[in-house]
């Protein structure tokens, strides 16, 4: 198949806009810089992985997550390298084409999509791989996938990071689409993604999730959502999900991954809308990455000093009965006032 053909525009502006988002780096990253903020490709969708990289320069994202499915750009590795070094962008992490849409994406066998992503990550430098649970009809590779995973992780420096996902709804009826576990932390993977629109979906506590992966939270997809049976992916703040407080406790916790903005902009009325979604999840992942939660220090502990014993109070003199009311005698020399 002949290279897509990746339109990169005029260099002059690129060279501009590189500027102009070292300027906002400077501005905005000083304080996060230990945590990368990344955009998903997905997140522009309907428009292209091509899009994504433009955007991703424009707003001052520290990176990309390349979602590997129908567009033929997002599957071709020296495509995305052109995207990569032209716009000054670089790829974070490889989603593997692991959804029903993506099922004929490089391959119908899952364990060599997962090897491309693998590939991919290693020749484009990125550090994850983010990988699903494999579906329940995908018996054999359901069977194996713990121990395969596993096992790839052994050969590479690339993370493996196994992502949450959720039972599937409709109406009061609920099926468990997903194998081994929808619950990703009920098996033992190296790296877990944690999703935060799928913990909405799922209606699961995300804070307990996220305590149960503890060191191995290797990669965060950061949304929103509100439990509704659909996979939301709102913008964070704009749901009920503890967006914030994770950001916040990261500080100190010894994370080493990507943050990766994957939100849902397909019902934006136009590009400007969709910019102005993606640029307020970037601030407020920044905002957060940047807060540490107040701790108050407990003084030091000293010893109480032993009570003395209060001294008894000495007993009230009685009070003298009081007497009978008499009439108040008439003051002397009182007179009327004169007439005026």
């Amino acid at each position: 198949m002949a290279d897509p053909v990746v339109r990169v525009g005029d260099t002059r502006n690129a060279r501009d806009t590189k500027n102009a988002r070292g300027t906002e780096d400077a501005r905005g990253t000083e304080s996060t810089r230990g945590t990368k903020v990344a955009l998903s490709t997905a997140s522009v969708y309907p428009e292209s992985t091509a899009t994504a990289f433009e955007i991703a320069a424009r707003l001052g994202y520290d990176g990309v997550e390349v979602m590997v499915w129908t567009d033929p750009v997002s599957q071709d590795i020296e495509a995305l390298r052109r995207l990569s070094d032209y716009h000054g962008v670089p790829v974070l992490a490889v989603h593997a084409p692991c959804l029903l849409i993506t099922q004929r994406v490089w391959s119908t066998d899952p364990w060599v999509k997962l090897q491309r992503a693998r590939s991919a990550a290693e020749r484009l430098g990125a550090s994850t791989v983010v990988v699903h649970p494999p579906f329940r009809w995908q018996r054999q590779y359901a069977r194996d996938f713990v121990t395969g995973i596993a096992r790839m992780a052994d050969e590479t420096d690339v993370r493996f990071a196994v992502e949450n996902m959720y039972p599937w709804r409709y109406r009061d009826r609920e099926m468990l689409a997903y194998a081994p576990e929808w619950d990703v932390t009920k098996d033992d993977y190296r790296h877990f993604t944690v999703d935060l629109s799928h913990t909405a979906t799922a209606r699961t506590d995300a804070m307990a999730m996220i305590g149960r992966m503890g060191d191995r939270l290797g990669h965060i997809h950061l949304a929103d959502g509100n439990g509704s049976a659909k996979d939301e992916h709102l913008v964070p703040g704009r749901g009920s999900q503890p967006c914030a407080e994770l950001l916040e406790g990261l500080a100190g916790s010894g994370f080493d991954g990507h943050v990766v903005i994957e939100v849902n902009t397909r019902r934006a009325m136009s590009a400007a809308e969709r910019e102005a979604d993606l640029a307020e999840a970037l601030a407020f992942a920044r905002l957060h990455l940047a807060s540490r939660p107040e701790r108050t220090e407990r003084p030091e502990h000293t010893e109480r000093p032993e009570r003395t014993e209060r001294p008894e109070r000495p007993e009230r003199p009685e009070r003298p009965e009081r007497t009978e009311c008499t009439e108040r005698p008439e003051r002397a020399g009182r007179t009327e006032p004169p007439e005026r």
